[in-house]
Order: C-alpha cells, then sequence, then structure tokens
C-alpha cells in the first residue's frame, strides 16, 4: 500500500508489497490523517479540520463519509489493514511497524538508548533513510503544516545526533559530505554549525572552520542581536588554540574497568523501622536482575523531612555489594535553599569525571556528553542515587540505557510522569509509629535519659508527630545540653506558636521552618494561596467541597489545586475526597497566611467556610425534620458553594462525618463574632443532635448560642436560643437552671409576640416537669401547649403536645385518656408525614400497654418505634425503645430478650458516648428491673 505523499516522504504499509487504488489527492490525505494516529481513535472533527481546515466547505462530512467507505474498499486488497468506526469517530487498525512514521520513532529512540555505539549508529542511518523528501509535500492545512514541522525538528535532531556519534567515532570527513549543505540551510542552527567546524578542523582546514564561526556570529548579531553560546565560543577559542584533544579520537572516551565510583554519602547515623519499605526496594532490584530487559527505577517520595534520603542511602549501604561496578550520587538540589535545582547536564558532567573521562577529553555538545555517559554505563552493574529531585524532567536525562544498572530517586513531589513513562516503582513514605518515635528517641539520646523523663518524652514524640527530621532536631538539641530537662524542651513544643521555633538546630537543613518553606517554594502562584488558605482551617481534615468554598472556586479547579499541593506531599488524601495535612505543615501553612496573605483575604475565606457549613447544615436539617420552623439564614458568601444533600440517611451520615468541623466553625464564629452565624450553627445541629443523643455537644453549641443571640437582640431568635439551652442543661440534671432558663426563653417569646414559641417553651416545660417526676405539672405544661398550637393551626406541634399530654395521664395513671391522647397524636403524625415524631407517639403507646397488661400490643408498639428511629437515624430512640424493650421482657419472663435488648442499648450508647447512662443500664442487667425512665421525645 502506498499513498504518493507521506509523513516522511511515503507513508508505506507494505502490507502485500502492492499499491493501491486510493484515489483522489484529498482522500489520499484522509488516509493519511489516520495513519499519523494509527490504532487511535480520531474523530470525524478532528478529520475534517486535518484535511479541510477550520473552516471547511459545506457538506464536507458527507464527502468525508465517502471517501472513507472507499478507502475501507481499497483496504480489502492489503490484509492486516482496516478503517474502524468507533463512538465519536474512526480507527486505522494496521501494524505500526508497517507504517515509516512509527518506524522511524522507534529506530531513533533505541539509537538514543543503547549503548553501543556502533549500533546506535546503524539505528540512526535505518531511521533517517526512511526519509524521502519534505512530509506532506502536497498538502496545505494548518494540521498537516504543523505536523510537517514538527516532523521535520524530530528529523533535524536526529540528524544531528547522528552527525555527533560520527564525530565521536572519528568519521569527520564522512560528514563533511553533508554538512555543508546542512548548514547553509539552517544557517542559525549553532548545534550544525559547531559540528561543521570540528569537521573541517579534523580535516586539517581550520582556518575554514574559524570562517565559519565569523559567518555565524555575524549572522547572530545582525539577525537576532545575540553572540554564539558558550559551547560553541569555546569550541572556537580551542580551534584558535589549536587544542590537541580536538584531534581525532582513537577510541571512545572510556574509563579503565579497574576505576569504580563510590560516591555514596555515609549512611544515616540511627536508622529505624521502614521495613517494609526496605524489603520492597529490594524486591525491586531482584526482580530487575531477573529480567534484565528495563532499568530499575525506584522513586522514593515524601514531604520534606519524612526520611527519604536516609531510607535510600540505608538500603544502598546495605546492599552494596550488588554493584560491583560502583555507586553514582548527586544531590540534584530539587528543593531547598541556595540556587535552584541543578542542571542535568552539569550532573552528567559529574558523572563523567567520576567514570575516569579527563576533562579534555569531554565532548563539547551537551547530548554527546549524555550519549557517552549512557555508553559507560552500558552493561555496568552500578547503582546511580539521584537524590532530591524537582521533577520528572531533571530526572529522565541521567538515567542509563542498560537494565543491569539500578536506579533510586527521592523527591518531595510525586514523580507520576517517571511511573507512567520509565515504569518506575513509587514509594511514598508516611511518618513513623509512636512507638517508632520513641526508638528513634532512644537511639538519640539513650535509654536512661528516655526512662527518666517518660512524661516529656511522650510530649515529644506527640508534638513531632512521627516526623523523623523534627525528632532529630529535638534529640539534637537535647543532646547539645545534657543538662537541660526534657521537660523545658516539651514546654516549648506544647505552644502550637513556637512550635516550629522549637523545631531548629541553628542550619537550614535541620531547620523544619525552612525545608517546609523549600517545599512551598516550588509550588505555583495559586497552589501556594490554597496551601496557606488550608492553615485556616481549624480541623484536621476537610473535604473537596469544604475546599472549593474556602478558596472561592469551583470543585473542579480546587481538585486541581489541591492534586499540586498532594503531588508535593504537602497535603494527604487519606480518604476518597477528603484531604489531611501533617500537624506541623498545618502550623507553617498557617504561619504562610499570615505572613503572605492580606488580613481582609483571611477573614472573606474563613467566612466563605464557615457559611459553607452553616447552608450545607441547615439544608440537611430541614430534610431531617422539615416540621421545625424555617429560619431566614440569607444567601452564603460570594465564592460558598453549599454541598447538596438529597435525601436523610445522606444528611445524617454527612453530619456524622462533618460534626466536629461543625462545632469548630462555631468557634471561628465567635473568635469573629459573627453572631448570627454562630447561633445558625446550633440550630442546624439540634435535631442531629437530639437524634444521636450528643447531650453535652448540644449544651456547648447553645452555650455559644445564647450569648450569640443576646449579643444579636432579636428577642425571637434569643427565645429559640434559651429554650433550646434549657432543654441541655436539663439533660445534665439541673431542673433550677433549667426553669430558669425557661423563664428567660418565654419573656423573650412575649416581647417577641411569638405564640408558636411560646408554647414550645410549654412543651419542654412539660418534658422537663415529666423527667422529674412531677406529672400534674407536666400535664398543666402539655395542655397549655395543646391549646396554643390547636388555635394556630399547627397539626404537628399539636400532635407533639398530644403525645405530652398521653404522656404524663399515663403516669397519673388515666391510662384510657392517655391512649387516646398518644392514638390522636399518631394519627396526625402520619398524616401529616413525620415518622420520627410518629415513633415517640409508638413509644408512648408501648410504655400504656405494657403498664396495662397489654404485653402483645406493647411489645408490637415499642418494635414498630425502634424500626422507625433506625429508619430516621435516631440512635437516641433506639437506645430508649431498648430500654423499654428490656423492661417489659423482664416483665414477661424473657430474660434472655431482655439482657440482648438492653445489651445492644449498652452499645449505643458507647457510640453515642454517653458513658454514665451504659453504666447505669449494664448495672441494671445484673439486677432485678426498676421502674422504666420516661421517656424524653425529641425537642
Amino acid at each position: 500500500m502506498a499513498v504518493e505523499f507521506g509523513l516522511l516522504g511515503e507513508i508505506q504499509a507494505h502490507l502485500d508489497g502492492r499499491a493501491l487504488p486510493l484515489g483522489s489527492l484529498r482522500q489520499r490525505a484522509v488516509l493519511a490523517a489516520l495513519l499519523a494516529d494509527a490504532n487511535q481513535l480520531v474523530s470525524v472533527e478532528s478529520l475534517v479540520v486535518r484535511v479541510w481546515g477550520e473552516e471547511p466547505p459545506d457538506g464536507v462530512r458527507d464527502t468525508l463519509y465517502s471517501y472513507l467507505s472507499r478507502l475501507r474498499q481499497a483496504l480489502t486488497a492489503a490484509p492486516g489493514a482496516d478503517i474502524a468506526r468507533r463512538s465519536g469517530g474512526y480507527v486505522l487498525a494496521v501494524d505500526e511497524q508497517s507504517v515509516d512514521l512509527h518506524r522511524f520513532h522507534r529506530l531513533v529512540d533505541q539509537a538514543r538508548s543503547t549503548g553501543d555505539r556502533d549500533r546506535a549508529l546503524t539505528l540512526f542511518e535505518r531511521a533517517l533513510g526512511l526519509w524521502r523528501g519534505e512530509a506532506f509535500a502536497r498538502l496545505d492545512s494548518p494540521w498537516f503544516n504543523g505536523v510537517r514541522d514538527g516532523l521535520d525538528r524530530q528529523r533535524l535532531e536526529a540528524e544531528s545526533d547522528h552527525a555527533d556519534l560520527m564525530l565521536l567515532l572519528g568519521r569527520h570527513h564522512e560528514l563533511l559530505a553533508h554538512l555543508p549543505a546542512r548548514a547553509a540551510a539552517r544557517p542559525l542552527d549553532e548545534r550544525i554549525a559547531g559540528q561543521f567546524m570540528l569537521s573541517l578542523h579534523r580535516r586539517g582546514r581550520p582556518a575554514e572552520a574559524l570562517e565559519h564561526y565569523e559567518r555565524i556570529r555575524l549572522r547572530l548579531a545582525n539577525e537576532l542581536g545575540a553572540d554564539p553560546s558558550p559551547p560553541l565560543q569555546h569550541l572556537h577559542q580551542r580551534i584558535l588554540a589549536a587544542d590537541p584533544t580536538l584531534a581525532t579520537p582513537e577510541q571512545p572516551h572510556r574509563q579503565a574497568p579497574s576505576v569504580v565510583p563510590r560516591q555514596l554519602p555515609a549512611p544515616p547515623g540511627l536508622f529505624t523501622a521502614r521495613a517494609e519499605e526496605l524489603a520492597y526496594l529490594t524486591a525491586a532490584a531482584t526482580e530487575g536482575e531477573r529480567s534484565a530487559t528495563t532499568v530499575v527505577i525506584s522513586a522514593i517520595g515524601g514531604s520534606g523531612g519524612i526520611g527519604k534520603t536516609s531510607l535510600a542511602l540505608r538500603w544502598a549501604h546495605t546492599h552494596i555489594d550488588r554493584f560491583t561496578d560502583g555507586q553514582l550520587y548527586a544531590d540534584l538540589r530539587g528543593f531547598g535553599p541556595g540556587f535552584g535545582p541543578v542542571p542535568p547536564s552539569t550532573v552528567i558532567r559529574g558523572f563523567l569525571e567520576a567514570l575516569g573521562v579527563a576533562p579534555n577529553a569531554m565532548p563539547v555538545d551537551p547530548d554527546t556528553q549524555a550519549a557517552l555517559y549512557r555508553s559507560l554505563l552500558a552493561g555496568r552493574r552500578m547503582l546511580i542515587v539521584l537524590d532530591n529531585a524537582r521533577d520528572a524532567n531533571q530526572v529522565v536525562p541521567l538515567l542509563p540505557g542498560s537494565p543491569t544498572c539500578t536506579v533510586l530517586v527521592t523527591s518531595r513531589r510525586e514523580l507520576a510522569a517517571l511511573t507512567a513513562t520509565h515504569r518506575a516503582r513509587p514509594i511514598a513514605l508516611d511518618v513513623l509509629s509512636a512507638d517508632e518515635s520513641r526508638e528513634l528517641l532512644i537511639g538519640h539520646l539513650g535509654p536512661e535519659r528516655v526512662s527518666a523523663e517518660a512524661a516529656a518524652i511522650s510530649t515529644l514524640v506527640d508534638q513531632c508527630a512521627g516526623l523523623p527530621l523534627a525528632l532529630g532536631i529535638v534529640a539534637a538539641r537535647a543532646a547539645a545540653r545534657p543538662q537541660l530537662p526534657l521537660a523545658t524542651l516539651a514546654r516549648e513544643l506544647r505552644d502550637a506558636s513556637a512550635r516550629l521555633d522549637a523545631l531548629d538546630a541553628g542550619e537550614l537543613n535541620v531547620n523544619l521552618r525552612a525545608v517546609f518553606s523549600s517545599s512551598c517554594a516550588a509550588l505555583p502562584r495559586e497552589a501556594a494561596t490554597v496551601f496557606a488558605l488550608l492553615g485556616l482551617v481549624p480541623t484536621d481534615d476537610i473535604s473537596l467541597a469544604a475546599v472549593a468554598s474556602l478558596v472561592g472556586v469551583p470543585a473542579s479547579r480546587a481538585r486541581e489545586l489541591l492534586r499540586q499541593l498532594e503531588a508535593t506531599y504537602l497535603v494527604h488524601q487519606h480518604v476518597p475526597g477528603r484531604f489531611r495535612m501533617h500537624d506541623l505543615v498545618r502550623l507553617h501553612a498557617a504561619e504562610q497566611a499570615t505572613e503572605t496573605l492580606e488580613a481582609e483575604t483571611c477573614d472573606e475565606a474563613l467566612r466563605r467556610l464557615v457559611d459553607f457549613y452553616l447552608h450545607t447544615a441547615y439544608a440537611a436539617d430541614r430534610l431531617l425534620d422539615p416540621r421545625r420552623p424555617p429560619v431566614t439564614i440569607g444567601r452564603p458568601a460570594p465564592g460558598c458553594t453549599p454541598e447538596q444533600l438529597r435525601d436523610v440517611p445522606e444528611s445524617m451520615a454527612w453530619f456524622d462525618r462533618e460534626h466536629p468541623h461543625l462545632l469548630s466553625v462555631q468557634e471561628v464564629g465567635v473568635r469573629h463574632g459573627w453572631h448570627r452565624q454562630v447561633w445558625q450553627v446550633a440550630r442546624a445541629l439540634a435535631t442531629f443532635h437530639a437524634r444521636r443523643g450528643r447531650l453535652r455537644d448540644q449544651l456547648a453549641v447553645w452555650q455559644a448560642g445564647v450569648a450569640a443571640a443576646d449579643a444579636e437582640g432579636d428577642p425571637a431568635v434569643q427565645a429559640m436560643a434559651h429554650r433550646f439551652l434549657g432543654q441541655a442543661i436539663h439533660w445534665l440534671g439541673d431542673i433550677g437552671a433549667t426553669v430558669a432558663r425557661f423563664q428567660v426563653a418565654m419573656a423573650y417569646a412575649e416581647r417577641a409576640g411569638d405564640l408558636a414559641e411560646g408554647g414550645r417553651i410549654d412543651f419542654a416545660l412539660g418534658v422537663t416537669w415529666s423527667m422529674e417526676g412531677d406529672h400534674h405539672l407536666s400535664l398543666a405544661h402539655s395542655r397549655r401547649a395543646l391549646d396554643t398550637f390547636r388555635s394556630l393551626g399547627d397539626p404537628v406541634e399539636e400532635a407533639r403536645s398530644l403525645n405530652g399530654v398521653g404522656w404524663a395521664l399515663a403516669h397519673l395513671g388515666r391510662y384510657d385518656e392517655a391512649r387516646t391522647a398518644c392514638e390522636e397524636a399518631v394519627e396526625l403524625y402520619r398524616r401529616h408525614r413525620h415518622p420520627d415524631a410518629a415513633a415517640d407517639a409508638l413509644h408512648s403507646l408501648g410504655y400504656i400497654d405494657h403498664q396495662t397488661k397489654r404485653h402483645a400490643e406493647s411489645l408490637a408498639h415499642y418494635q414498630q418505634a425502634r424500626q422507625v428511629y433506625a429508619d430516621v437515624g435516631s440512635t437516641r430512640g433506639e437506645v430508649d425503645c431498648l430500654t423499654s424493650l428490656g423492661d417489659l421482657y423482664t416483665s414477661m419472663g424473657r430474660r434472655a430478650e431482655a439482657q440482648q435488648a438492653w445489651q445492644e442499648a449498652v452499645d449505643l450508647l458507647h457510640v453515642q458516648r454517653r458513658t454514665e447512662e451504659a453504666a447505669l443500664l449494664r448495672a441494671r442487667m445484673s439486677v432485678l428491673p426498676v421502674p422504666v425512665r420516661p421517656h424524653e421525645p425529641v425537642p
């Protein structure tokens, strides 16, 4: 199969040795466009643009489909090639090595990676022999023109690599047949100029070499206003000086086999843990030895101070006998103070000197130096340690081509490109455990000193948070002052504001702040801003959605920015969609926020974060309990995007996950005087706290909420806040403070003219007095609440009040009236679809049936109530039902089932951290049953 024009003069498939009837020039162009991306999907739109340009004529799609149909028919005569239709486009299925473009790429890659110069020369010649004139010579579209230019550059690079090899092998006389035309065609290409000058010099024509230098110097000055590059100037000076080292090389510049470089720094003085990582490195090296097909590359990643270099050197020294031909080491200075990352060309020159290449025999051209470096490593069993790499671009030029070599790379950045293109094996280091940290301190300070100050050591371990460098700095400071009590150092570290100051041993490489700063300095500006803003976050982890609001960007952009921070190990995605920082890194981020961001910027970010949690929580609360009177919370701050939750289970799961964050952002609101947000966060948590039985948390949020409401001064809000606080206080058993708080709430409700709030306060008083055993007073308040809500036409609150009335009547022995009230409550609840409140009334009916010896009916009601509580996620309600079920089973003589119900209740109480109640119920399990605790409806 042949096409009359092509990527390399012709695109030839040679599938059957015959030319195919491919029709018009444009039709052949379609085939060429597909062959360029053989075996890859090319969309219809892309094909149109490639062949016809950005503004194709009308009806071009029909023409394209016609061409594709004809091409398919033509290709039937060429077995092994076919145009396949796929979703969104077409794929030309063909053996890539039957297409000269792909053969060219493969041959060039092989030539550059082999350590055999003669073989490399042959491969380059085969690759360049595939060219037959200008690519796409008869086509003119932006896409074809762009590909043509790219291919021309690739051919030029291959020609230059080939010429360097020719010079290295002393075959300059052959080059002079081609270099004059090449230099004339590219008069500003300094690499070609250098090759031409060196060839002329070696052929005994130094004057012509100097004349060519003068021509290119003048042209550069006139056209670009620039001087020749330093390598070309250096070559010019050497020709002027008749440098004898420029003479024809008699043999390849290869070191004597007896020269074995031993460049590894000393192993770490103290080393602990990392057994799994060491075993992984050993397994990788062993696998490489067995396969002998690719270079074994292990990329050790982790944050600054995590111990990457120590791990690499520990393994290298332990396995030094594997590498009988030597070890090369370079600190690439990718991160840290100084002059920035070391260029790969500089490292290669150093390696060449270590491998025995004399300075006067060093090739001038950097690419030739790289080729010589790979050649010298070919077939040798060597270890190359590339420490502190900035990125994969700094590493790739330093990789050997021989599979007999092993490479260890360390970096504070994920070297994903190295993994993707060179099959590097990534190892991400984590912090040390508390026991491992203690072992490291014992190694530094000795077991006697560690044992003598065990409490201080525990503090040091906690505050260093498993970071080996931090532990080493602490140990160095302690060792330098053996008379200084470790407790003094522990006090310094306990103070978060001074902790990073304490983690400084006096030099940049043992100054934790300097280490973190160098990692941050490598970040793009926007990512550095995100890092600083994360220092404002008051919790130890954060969701992607919350970060997006904190930063004020869409979630997709936040994900990309977090990925940049992940790639430098400054944040860690510990579960999908949730991110955290090491404690010490977070301290540095907080400092960065103070030092690099305006105060207004920080306040705006925190306001967006608070609003994110508030608005998401409020919407979730409305899903949990739509009966509650709504609160006007306004619009979120610009740039804030609250999370969208769909239903009750998702809302409860979100509250479970984010509860610590909600408590923390409320504290942020308190510190900033954002009073409305403070009480609104408390309000948004009310249903969740009630269902999960989080009594102390409810007390805490409403203590802050009442202060905020009083500061804001709205009596309707104050009435609600004081009522919630009163209920929370009573959960903890202080009846006097509870009633006083309700009286304050009622006074605010009356001032606001809020009858509904007054009814809710009466209902709360009814519950309170019932729990105190004064059921007459409970009945009076419950009936007042019932009258209020009937007058207001609020059926849900009416049902709640009916349940309160029924509960009080039941405890006064008026069971028929109690049952009627509670059944009416259940009916109202069900009619108005309020399942968890219906469960409260079902529980009350279960109690009434129990007291009237209707055990079967009681069991049914309790089981129904428990199921409803479970459905809505009310573990508090489940505990109450299980407790009552235990009482009922005891009355029925079914002690085993009673024990099981109480044990389930105990387990749930532990989940809710209600340990005192769990202990009381456990005591009941071992003695005769006591009267049931009055059921407390949801506030």
